[in-house]
């Protein structure tokens, strides 16, 4: 079997503007699926479901967003419809929680990084980077399998920051994790980077899952969020038996 990790970022990582509350935490979110089940359930599974709410047709792809279907903005003004809303929340969240899937968030307080490490610091996307992808090799590790690593493209400098900070922990490993580990168990040296117009499902699937994941953790470390409205409690509920656990441990929720 092979997995792959989809990775999904909330927030950014600039240091400058952590002491701004609405830019004071990073998040990242990895899904990991193993890749057969990929192309046989969740990516059928969602198309059908793009196909009978809102019409997707293979040129012109519906892309799963959270934030414009939460909005009910286009493509996805039909979600305007009380009732058709229902019936495809229903429908969203009886396959978030069929799917078999693994969840690992980290979450980083930029500000008090920033006010305890004064003069060294960790890039932010690079700390929280390296704590996913650790505990993604100790995923592998238990199952004797292999994966990579697949995260939404950000464009030009982003991407190069991305693959920049994903080749480091290839060729250096970390302090828990060394690149022996790194480099038997990931199958690419190279960090794939993906659109939104490649209609990437597991990179759908961590964009619905990582910011309610992002305010669960949040709200458990005394930084109130609003977890409020219903169907992002849903999804949180869902989460509790998705994240990754070694022996009884939940490894799948960090907060840096």
């Amino acid at each position: 079997m092979k997995h792959r990790i989809y990775v999904d970022e909330v927030g950014n990582p600039d240091l400058a503007s952590s002491d701004n509350p609405n830019h004071r935490f990073l998040s990242l979110t990895g899904v990991i699926l193993e890749l057969n089940y990929v192309q046989d359930s969740v990516q059928p599974q969602l198309e059908a479901l793009k196909l009978k709410y809102f019409h997707s047709h293979p040129d012109e792809p519906i892309i799963f967003h959270r934030k414009e279907m939460f909005n009910a903005k286009e493509p996805f003004e039909a979600l305007q419809q009380p009732n058709l809303r229902k019936k495809f929340d229903k429908e969203l969240l009886d396959l978030l929680t069929a799917w078999d899937y693994t969840v690992i968030s980290v979450c980083l307080d930029k500000k008090k990084h920033k006010d305890q490490y004064s003069v060294w610091r960790y890039d932010p996307y690079h700390y929280c980077l390296a704590v996913l992808l650790e505990r993604f090799i100790y995923f592998l590790n238990t199952l004797e399998s292999y994966g990579d690593v697949m995260a939404e493209s950000r464009g030009g400098k982003e991407d190069i920051r991305l693959k920049e900070s994903f080749n480091r922990l290839w060729e250096k490993g970390t302090d828990y994790v060394d690149q022996e580990q790194f480099q038997k168990r990931l199958t690419s040296r190279q960090l794939k980077v993906k659109t939104k117009s490649n209609n990437i499902a597991g990179l759908q699937l961590a964009d619905i899952l990582a910011h309610p994941s992002r305010n669960e953790i949040l709200a458990e470390n005394n930084f109130p969020q609003n977890l409020s409205a219903p169907f992002s409690q849903k999804v949180i509920n869902i989460l509790k038996n998705k994240y990754y656990r070694r022996d009884d441990d939940i490894y799948g929720k960090k907060f840096l």
